[in-house]
């Protein structure tokens, strides 16, 4: 098996998110030969297209560890039946300037938690319409949106389900050989 190199992403900024606990939960997961590094959002400011003329550094760096991954791992919460703008923010930015889109032709693994009873299936499927505008590849299984997710982590944000934490292993591993 060739070396294969991760990024993962959360929407959520929050510091004791689900959602980076999934993404923690992840690195947990890694077969050999596999690195996971993972990406702030923190840091990247709103998109104005008047900045395309000097890239925000922080925002060059995202693109250019995103253009150099072979795939993309993105956990989202669901805020108001979509994802979070923080997360649609980064998107747009490495999607820029015309012709110069990091996101293109990536493999993605899309996973998320929420405290209601769908999970963030309303906000993968989102994610799904503008993957297809950015010519990105989600995978179509497994899929994982994790309902009640104040039940499957501690208050620090830490996966404690172990099902959850088998789903999870499977989603990456479903990743890594979408990439191999």
């Amino acid at each position: 098996m060739k070396k294969i190199k991760l990024v993962g992403i959360s929407g959520s900024l929050r510091k004791n998110s689900y959602n980076q606990g999934l993404i923690r939960a992840a690195l947990e997961t890694l077969p050999d030969l596999v690195t996971l590094e993972i990406l702030s959002l923190e840091n990247i400011p709103l998109y104005n297209q008047d900045d395309e003329k000097n890239f925000p550094r922080a925002v060059l760096d995202l693109k250019d560890k995103i253009k150099n991954a072979d795939g993309i791992l993105i956990s989202t919460p669901e805020y108001n039946y979509s994802f979070p703008g923080v997360l649609k923010n980064a998107i747009d930015w490495c999607s820029r300037p015309y012709g110069d889109n990091s996101w293109d032709n990536k493999r993605v693994a899309i996973m998320g938690a929420s405290l209601g009873m769908q999970g963030t299936s309303r906000a993968q499927y989102h994610l799904r319409q503008v993957f297809v505008n950015l010519n990105m590849h989600p995978l179509n299984r497994p899929e994982l949106m994790i309902s009640l997710a104040q039940e499957k982590f501690d208050e620090q944000g830490n996966l404690t389900d172990s099902k959850t934490k088998q789903k999870v292993k499977e989603l990456v591993l479903a990743l890594v050989n979408a990439c191999s």
